[in-house]
């Protein structure tokens, strides 16, 4: 069994499937375009058996989780909850209990404020180190939009140059985006992507 260090009760507690393990792999299938096939192939399993995970009818092992996370550039723990189940899991993400989606190779760390991945769209905190640029730009099928908690950061969008202070926000629909922090601090943003992406 997982478990982590509660800070403030000083004991540990399990860490828990998020029981929107499958919603959160169709989500992220979806997002990529890809069929059950699709997906089904890459990880090597039966559609069957990708349609019952995806339906909820049930749960991946182990090492399947760390197959659809490694395919998702996602760390394992992003299937994992170390919120309390209770019925508030499925409405409120507390701080302690936000879901990692970190990018530190592009010096980005970001966690899931939804409580899942099963909506109609996704909200983010996402904050840009200093220095930091996207590798490459990128095109998604979804409608972006977000708002700057901290710092700077710098959108590029369809080779357009936008830079964004504290206090300001945006939003875009399928154009070719790319980003930099050329602060000296880091960027923090609240950034929602529909439909989910992660």
């Amino acid at each position: 069994m997982l478990v982590k260090l509660d800070k403030q009760a000083g004991v540990r507690a399990p860490l828990r499937s998020t029981g929107s393990i499958g919603t959160d792999i169709r989500a992220l299938r979806r997002s990529r375009n890809w069929t059950l096939n699709d997906l089904a192939a890459r990880l090597d399993r039966s559609v069957g058996w990708l349609s019952q995970v995806e339906r909820g009818q049930s749960e991946p092992a182990l090492a399947d989780i760390r197959t659809v996370a490694a395919l998702f550039d996602l760390p394992v723990s992003f299937f994992f909850s170390q919120s309390p189940d209770t019925p508030e899991a499925a409405y409120v993400v507390r701080s302690e209990s936000r879901r990692a989606m970190s990018d530190e190779g592009k010096g980005l760390v970001e966690s899931l404020l939804s409580p899942d991945l099963g909506g109609a769209f996704e909200i983010v905190h996402s904050v840009f180190a200093a220095g930091a640029r996207c590798p490459q730009p990128f095109v998604r099928l979804t409608e972006e939009a977000g708002y700057v908690i901290e710092g700077s950061l710098t959108l590029i969008i369809d080779g357009e140059n936008f830079v964004l202070k504290r206090g300001d926000s945006f939003r875009f629909a399928g154009e070719t985006v790319s980003w930099v922090n050329e602060g000296e601090v880091p960027a923090v943003l609240i950034w929602v992507i529909a439909p989910p992406v992660y």
